[in-house]
C-alpha cells in the first residue's frame, strides 16, 4: 500500500490549533464585516430553527489511514478517539424509538471503528437509510479489503472522497499514491454495481477545493467529473458533491501558514448567500461525537459546541426547541452556492 500521511496530526505535534477554543478564539478575533449571526438575522434566520431531523450522523472516532492537510477532524493514525460500545449501543437505542431515516457513518475512517459492521447489520435491520463516508484507501488496509462486497450486501450508499480527478491534485491534499489507490477502489465498487445505471446501489464522489476557494458550480462541475472520469478510468457515479473547506483544524493550520486567512474569511463573508440558510445541515441533522456528546453538525463537534443533552438521554421533541449553535465558521455553509454533507444547498 503506498498511502503515506503528510504529516502528524495537530494533536500529535501539541499545536495550538489542536485546541477548539484556540479556534474559535481566532476565527472571532478576525475584524470581518459583520458576524454570522448578524447576517443570518438580516436574512431574517436569527435564531437558525431547527427541523424535522432526517439524518442521525454518527462520528465513531478520529483514528484514520491518512492524514489529510484539509481534515476538519485532525484524524489519522496517531489518534485513538473511538466511540464505545455504550455509546453506540445508545445511539441503535436512539434509533429504535425514533423515525429518523437515514444514518449517516463518519469518522476519521469509520471502518477502523471494530463494531462498524456490526452497526451498519442493525442499522439496516431496522429498516434505516445506512450511508459510509468513505476514503477510499481504506479498502486497502489488511482486514479491510472485503468492504466493497459488505457493503453492496447491505445496500449500503458510498460517500466516497476524491479531492480531483487527476493524480496531483488529490495526491498534493491527501497523500502521495492516494490517487492511484482510489481508482482501484472505485473500480472494485463499480464492479459490484455501484454507480452503475439501473443499480439501486449508489456511489457518490465528494470534493473539496485544493487551496483556498470557493468550490465551483455543483452541476456543470459533476457533468465534467463524469465525462473525465469515464473517459480517463472508465469509472461511473451517481453524484458529485462539492464542499466548502471548513476554516477550522487542519484547513485554519493551512490558511494561516499560506497568509490566505483573513482574506478567506473574507471571500466566505462576501459570499453569503441567504437562499442556503434552507438547506444547511444543521437544520435537519443531529450530530453525535464519539464519546456520545451530541451536536447540530459535524463542523459544530470538531469546534467543541455542543447541546446540551448526550445520545443516552435525549430527548429528540425537547430538541427541537433547542436553538442551532453558531459562529464565524458557519459562513463556510452559507457562501455561494451553499455548503453541506449532501453538497451545494442552493441554486
Amino acid at each position: 500500500m503506498a498511502t503515506i500521511p503528510l504529516v502528524p496530526t495537530l494533536q500529535r505535534r501539541v499545536h495550538p490549533l489542536a485546541s477548539s477554543d484556540h479556534q474559535k478564539a481566532m476565527l472571532e478575533a478576525l475584524p470581518l464585516a459583520k458576524t454570522f449571526d448578524q447576517a443570518a438575522s438580516e436574512a431574517g434566520h436569527r435564531p437558525l430553527e431547527r427541523r424535522r431531523i432526517d439524518v442521525l450522523q454518527l462520528n465513531l472516532g478520529k483514528r484514520c489511514n491518512q492524514t489529510c492537510l484539509h481534515c476538519h477532524v485532525d484524524a489519522g493514525p496517531d489518534r485513538r478517539e473511538t466511540m464505545s460500545q455504550e455509546v453506540l449501543e445508545a445511539c441503535l437505542s436512539l434509533l429504535e424509538r425514533s423515525d429518523i431515516p437515514t444514518v449517516d457513518i463518519t469518522g476519521g475512517a469509520p471502518e477502523l471503528h471494530p463494531r462498524f459492521r456490526e452497526l451498519v447489520r442493525r442499522a439496516r435491520a431496522l429498516g434505516r437509510h445506512v450511508m459510509d463516508r468513505c476514503n477510499l484507501t481504506i479498502t486497502g488496509v489488511p482486514n479491510h479489503t472485503d468492504l466493497p462486497e459488505f457493503l453492496a450486501s447491505h445496500q449500503v450508499e458510498v460517500v466516497a472522497s476524491l479531492p480531483a480527478f487527476a493524480a496531483r491534485g488529490t495526491d498534493a491534499q491527501r497523500g502521495a499514491g492516494v490517487f492511484a489507490e482510489s481508482i482501484e477502489a472505485l473500480r472494485r465498487f463499480n464492479a459490484l454495481g455501484y454507480g452503475q445505471e439501473g443499480s439501486s446501489l449508489v456511489l457518490n464522489l465528494v470534493t473539496n477545493p485544493v487551496g483556498a476557494f470557493l468550490p465551483p458550480n455543483q452541476g456543470p462541475l459533476e457533468r465534467e467529473w463524469k465525462r473525465e472520469l469515464k473517459r480517463r478510468y472508465d469509472i461511473s457515479f451517481n453524484h458529485l458533491y462539492t464542499i466548502t473547506n471548513m476554516p477550522i483544524s487542519r484547513f485554519l493550520e493551512f490558511l494561516m501558514a499560506s497568509g490566505n486567512l483573513e482574506a478567506y474569511m473574507e471571500r466566505l463573508v462576501n459570499a453569503f448567500n441567504p437562499v442556503a440558510l434552507d438547506g444547511v445541515m444543521c437544520r435537519s441533522m443531529l450530530s453525535v461525537g464519539w464519546d456520545g456528546q451530541l451536536y447540530d453538525c459535524d463542523f459544530n463537534q470538531m469546534l467543541d459546541l455542543p447541546l446540551a443533552p448526550n445520545v443516552r438521554d435525549v430527548d429528540l421533541q425537547a430538541l427541537q426547541s433547542q436553538p442551532i449553535r453558531t459562529g464565524q465558521h458557519c459562513f463556510g455553509c452559507t457562501a455561494g452556492a451553499g455548503s453541506s454533507c449532501g453538497g451545494a444547498t442552493a441554486s
